[in-house]
């Protein structure tokens, strides 16, 4: 890297300021703004050795800093604070200046934006940074949108932010399309909400059902992190549980508040695929979930907790059910958010590869396992695979898994203990198993009250029923719409 390259990063939050330093250890000159000034001058002090940074106190300063074509990384709140900083940079560069928006914006006003730019000659560039803020210094899962002539100008920008494969390939995936980079990214976030439910649901079965202690459950989880499950997440949920609180000498987990707090990204997840009708209720039952942890108002008064609290015949044997079922359940939340990308995708216009977006989450991201190489595999060999659930390796796991995963889901319902992740799983797999569903009926319903009409199994068209007539003489009539 030529040591002249510079770029300017606002906004030095937790994930800021870490992607700054970053870029200054990569060789860049970083020119930071924060719109707290002492944060700014703090961060420098204190990090200053690991490369070469210039403090900008206004934007018109930070711009000034920087050689055309200047690029800009902004990573601040998304929303009304993204658009207010976008708002102002506009009118401060010049044509073939670059906007790198890193946030967690929605997709929709990531389109609206580049157009805005775009009218200026500004460019834009979407990029979904998935990871925590560590990943944030040593290297994210990336996937971002945006124009030829803004990739022309980024140059190796978003390679230098990026996590490694195992195979030593940056984890950047370049999606063609305004908005798609963020979408993806949302995408990302609402699978995450769901298998950060279902390990919470694996651990309170572990815990109520088949009595172990905090510390034994971090065990168990190490060793699942050794199998199919292995995921970042495992990992780190296995340290949580080891974890003592050092103020009570408690287990940690039995002083942290059980109310999981959001942002934005699953739910705007959930809202996308109502609007586009694509079935993604493994997601949103994580994050109904989640609000309902957060509505003690709403919890039932009792003297005791609901259910007989049963014990298992077997202990060990239930832990290597929870598994199976954990694993299934897994399964079926992937297959729902490939779903989604592919409608989204077709819907907007834009190119996503699915077995690159598993390929780059495969590091980085707080998704990464090896779990992910399956999926990238899986589209590599069948790039119009129309699920997963599809996939003939998948299908026998699911098939293999079921007897355990109705256990599981059965035992928790007689113990009153709650699983909707793990039951709406069960459900999901069992209604595409299905060969004729209740659906039937809601559909002659609909035609009852509304006249809405209904396709037949014996004729192709739309019919009606004509519901007023005599019923006496069951004198309904079929009317071709």
């Amino acid at each position: 890297m030529r040591p002249t390259e510079q770029v300017g990063v606002m906004g030095l939050g937790a994930m800021g300021h870490n992607l700054a330093r970053q870029l200054a250890r990569s060789g860049y000159t970083v020119v930071v703004h924060n719109r707290t000034a002492e944060t700014a001058r703090s961060i420098v002090r204190k990090y200053g050795g690991e490369g070469r940074f210039l403090i900008a106190d206004t934007p018109r300063r930070l711009v000034a800093a920087l050689k055309p074509p200047r690029r800009v990384l902004i990573v601040v709140e998304a929303g009304s604070p993204t658009d207010a900083v976008i708002s102002e940079m506009a009118t401060l560069l010049a044509p073939g200046d670059l906007i790198v928006d890193g946030g967690n914006s929605h997709f929709e006003d990531t389109r609206r934006r580049e157009a805005m730019l775009r009218a200026r000659g500004v460019h834009f560039i979407g990029a979904g940074m998935c990871g925590g803020t560590e990943d944030a210094l040593h290297g994210l899962s990336i996937t971002a949108d945006g124009s030829d002539d803004a990739y022309n100008t980024l140059g190796s920008l978003l390679h230098d932010l990026a996590a490694r494969t195992p195979n030593s390939m940056p984890t950047v995936a370049r999606l063609r399309g305004s908005g798609a980079g963020h979408f993806v990214k949302t995408v990302h976030n609402g699978l995450q909400y769901a298998d950060m439910q279902l390990i919470a649901e694996a651990y309170g079965l572990l815990r109520r059902v088949a009595n172990q202690a905090p510390a034994r459950i971090a065990h168990t989880f190490r060793e699942w992190n050794q199998s199919r499950l292995a995921a970042h997440l495992m990992e780190i949920t296995s340290e949580i549980l080891g974890h003592t609180d050092t103020a009570t000498g408690q287990a940690f987990i039995d002083v942290v508040a059980d109310r999981a707090e959001q942002k934005d990204t699953g739910r705007w997840t959930v809202q996308t695929a109502l609007e586009l009708g694509v079935p993604v209720p493994g997601i949103a039952v994580a994050v109904f979930a989640r609000t309902l942890s957060c509505h003690r108002e709403l919890h039932i008064p009792c003297d005791r907790e609901p259910g007989p609290l049963l014990s298992v015949p077997d202990p060990d044997a239930f832990v290597s059910c929870i598994e199976h079922a954990l694993y299934a359940s897994k399964v079926t939340v992937y297959a729902q958010g490939w779903q989604l990308l592919r409608a989204a995708a077709t819907a907007h216009g834009w190119d996503i590869d699915p077995a690159a977006v598993a390929s780059v989450w495969r590091s980085g991201s707080i998704l990464r396992a090896p779990f992910l190489d399956r999926i990238s595999a899986a589209y590599l060999k069948a790039p119009d695979l129309p699920g997963l659930l599809h996939h003939t390796q998948f299908n026998r796991e699911l098939d293999e898994a079921q007897h355990d995963w109705r256990t599981v889901v059965a035992t928790a319902a007689r113990n009153g203990l709650p699983v909707p992740a793990l039951a709406t799983a069960l459900s999901y797999y069992d209604a595409l198993r299905t060969s004729r569903s209740p659906a039937a009926l809601i559909q002659a319903q609909r035609d009852f009250f509304g006249t809405h009409g209904y396709r037949r199994t014996d004729r192709e068209g739309t019919f009606s029923t004509l519901w007023a007539e005599d019923r006496s003489e069951q004198s309904v009539q079929d009317v071709r719409h």
